[in-house]
């Protein structure tokens, strides 16, 4: 990637900047005694809305290898007239063409991710997302097939779990995906690859987490195929749980899960091979346990009818309704779900 004026212009924070957050970060957590309950509050990864996200982001294609495939991610300011957001737009092109370099077989891809968080007080900086279940994402996608990448403080540096960021397009065209052309932006990864590369690359199998097809885990809008009143935002949680450990783009056996507490990097890739331009809008990356009240303003005036609805379990912070508390002995008893049920045990 090549630093331009402006991205140049806005710095990442420093050293200094970096402990100093990070460090009233875990007082919040440590005085709210946070760390007993599941989290109801969303922990932003990477906000879009300020400039300098952008500027502490990399782009990187096939480019490095003599490809001609190209990736740019660019700032762009709200604009309140529709009630569009300041956000990130990762565009670029598609090219399959191979350089004259009889070491490179395959060419055909664009990402982005943040660059290493550096260091702070107490060493390496990392993301700890054990708290949480879901990744969020609120973008405003053109269909194709992107997928997101989690890189994490991993004994094999290369090793990358990813998953399908399944956009509403999906809920359209799933059906229409066992005749789409092969050439499409949303053909099925089947179609995309040879049947060679297909066997190489998913040896069990394709994961229901790659599929073309959203699995029921993934929360979306459920919007059916009008898009009347949609903004064309929409926000996707991904369970963590359900990413795919892969290496070069290959996936990889025996899987693991992601090490969550140690996460250094989330970015977005496209490698559907399919020749031409891209387009994808970018808001907000966050980590979450669901749609909060405190969101849902934000959500609504942003994504329109493709809002996704406040999450019953964080409205409550996962204690049963007085309707749903069981008896025992004559006497009503309800427990918490998760880390806040074992503090309740605690006390």
């Amino acid at each position: 990637m090549f630093p331009t004026a402006s991205r140049l212009a806005v710095k990442p924070s420093g050293f200094f900047k970096r402990s100093a957050e990070e460090l009233s970060r875990l007082s919040r957590i440590a005085w709210n005694t946070e760390a007993l309950s599941t989290p109801t509050k969303p922990y932003t990864l990477l906000d879009f809305e300020d400039e300098s996200s952008v500027a502490s982001c990399k782009t990187m294609a096939d480019r490095a290898v003599g490809g001609f495939s190209t990736a740019s991610l660019d700032y762009i300011p709200a604009n309140s007239s529709t009630n569009t957001p300041a956000h990130a737009r990762f565009h670029g092109t598609i090219s399959t063409k191979l350089p004259n370099n009889w070491r490179v077989e395959r060419t055909g891809y664009a990402a982005f991710r943040n660059q290493d968080r550096g260091f702070w007080l107490f060493g390496r900086l990392y993301w700890d997302l054990d708290p949480y279940t879901y990744l969020a994402l609120r973008v405003k996608s053109d269909g194709r097939r992107y997928t997101v990448n989690i890189q994490t403080d991993t004994i094999v540096e290369t090793d990358i779990h990813q998953h399908r960021l399944y956009t509403r397009h999906h809920h359209v065209r799933s059906s229409e995906s066992s005749s789409c052309d092969p050439l499409s932006p949303y053909a099925s990864p089947e179609a995309a690859e040879s049947p060679e590369l297909a066997e190489a690359k998913y040896p069990t199998g394709i994961p229901p987490a790659l599929s073309d097809v959203p699995p029921p885990s993934t929360i979306m809008s459920s919007m059916s195929g009008t898009t009347s009143g949609s903004t064309g935002w929409e926000t996707i949680l991904l369970p963590f749980n359900s990413f795919v450990r892969t290496n070069h783009g290959l996936v990889v056996e025996p899987q693991t899960s992601i090490i969550r507490q140690r996460v250094k990097s989330v970015g977005i890739g496209l490698t559907d091979r399919v020749e031409g331009p891209y387009d994808l809008r970018i808001h907000r990356i966050w980590a979450t346990n669901g749609m909060s009240e405190a969101e849902i303003e934000e959500e609504r005036r942003i994504c329109g009818t493709a809002a996704l609805p406040v999450d019953e379990g964080v409205r409550t912070g996962w204690v049963a309704s007085d309707d749903a508390k069981p008896e025992k002995h004559g006497k009503q008893e309800h427990k918490a779900k998760g880390l806040k049920g074992l503090r309740d045990e605690w006390d």
